[in-house]
């Protein structure tokens, strides 16, 4: 299946553990050990997957992350990137060909996701049922020891 995954960037950065580490890889920035798992799940089951940042947008693993930041989505900062910016970084990356999204992470992903990507897609969230960050990290761990995509939550629109 024509599959993106979507990965939460994370509050933990590289350069808490090293100050001078400068501009890095996206894969290499985030250092939670949420982001880990999701980042592991993601190369298990996808060719395809990205990470979401409330500052940078989509980020491709190799896409650069020039300096630490914190913001978040439940923030409701100006700075926070805007459904405009997701949609053109959809077209520059070559993601709008994905009809089958998966988002790892909480409901407040759903409308950034949704509202950027639009109808015509099949989105799963499948750790929406977890009440809270130990049960999705507890579902990850198991989906990547016994190889095992998790069946999420599905949302046609």
């Amino acid at each position: 299946m024509n599959s993106l995954c979507i990965i939460p960037c994370g509050k933990r950065k590289i350069w808490e553990k090293e100050p001078e580490a400068g501009p890095t890889r996206a894969d290499q920035a985030y250092i939670g050990a949420f982001h880990n798992l999701c980042q592991q799940y993601s190369r298990l089951f996808f060719q395809k997957w990205v990470i979401l940042s409330a500052k940078h947008g989509l980020l491709l693993p190799e896409d650069i992350v020039p300096e630490n930041y914190d913001l978040s989505f439940s923030m409701k900062k100006a700075d926070m990137v805007s459904t405009e910016v997701l949609k053109e970084q959809i077209v520059k990356k070559k993601l709008e060909s994905y009809h089958h999204i998966v988002v790892l992470g909480g409901k407040k992903f759903q409308p950034v996701v949704e509202n950027a990507f639009g109808n015509n897609r099949q989105y799963e969230y499948p750790l929406w049922n977890c009440k809270g960050l130990g049960y999705m990290q507890q579902k990850l761990k198991n989906a990547i020891e016994k190889r095992k995509p998790i069946m999420g939550m599905m949302n046609v629109r």
